[in-house]
């Protein structure tokens, strides 16, 4: 097979997936036989073959995806004019502390922010998919530890936590989310928050639409006919 057909074999099934590819998953497509070298050096050109559009090839934690790009959400929003369910303010800088403090204990959160932390907030992020318990401190009591996980990244378009927003200090403090940049990287974070308290009758809610708006296999014909 030479480049070109490897290429729009990427390409092709990149858009058709519903969820981010690995390399090795890609590696699958050529029966084992192309190696992932060659198959970054092929995402690469593809990358820049899609430079100019509206979407754009990004890697995520959980591998590769075609993405809208975040100046056109604006217009994309329009087919989808729902409100996406907001976030309290106490659950964002929650969601703050265990991202810059991983892995951190309910307790540790509280240090940080001073005021104790309602369990909805916890099973809210949980429930997101953005954080889990991926152990127990050995101390008394044997509190669980917190991280985010790599849903949290994908919806933020990060390929790894070394990518979030430097903090401005050492510490995570209570004024924290004042500091980060979590509105450049996903729109559907930050600009819901609020200072209400989390509803705590209410199911946990999940966004209507990530940062990026996926390519489906249903967007396929849309995307090379220009078909409504």
């Amino acid at each position: 097979m030479n480049t070109a057909d490897a290429k729009r074999v990427l390409e092709t099934a990149l858009i058709c997936a519903p969820q981010p590819l690995t390399v090795r998953a890609m590696g699958v497509l050529f029966d084992m036989e192309v190696s992932s070298d060659t198959i970054k050096a092929l995402l690469a050109d593809l990358q820049l073959e899609w430079s100019g559009r509206g979407v754009e090839l990004v890697q995520v934690a959980s591998g590769w995806r075609f993405q809208s790009r975040p100046e056109l959400r604006p217009y994309l929003d329009r087919l989808h004019p729902e409100k996406p369910p907001k976030y309290s303010r106490a659950a964002m800088e929650t969601l703050a502390i265990i991202a810059y403090r991983q892995p951190v204990t309910r307790g540790d959160m509280e240090d940080i922010r001073g005021v104790t932390i309602n369990s909805l907030i916890l099973k809210q992020l949980e429930d997101r998919g953005w954080v889990e318990v991926i152990g127990h401190r050995e101390t008394v009591g044997r509190p669980a530890l917190f991280a985010t996980t790599r849903q949290f990244l994908d919806d933020l378009g990060l390929a790894s936590l070394d990518q979030l927003p430097p903090l401005e200090g050492s510490e995570v403090q209570e004024s924290a989310l004042d500091r980060l940049d979590f509105e450049s990287l996903s729109s559907s974070l930050l600009p819901h928050a609020t200072d209400l308290p989390f509803d705590a009758g209410g199911a946990a809610p999940t966004l209507a639409k990530p940062f990026s708006t996926h390519l489906r296999p249903a967007d396929v014909g849309t995307l090379h006919t220009g078909t409504p």
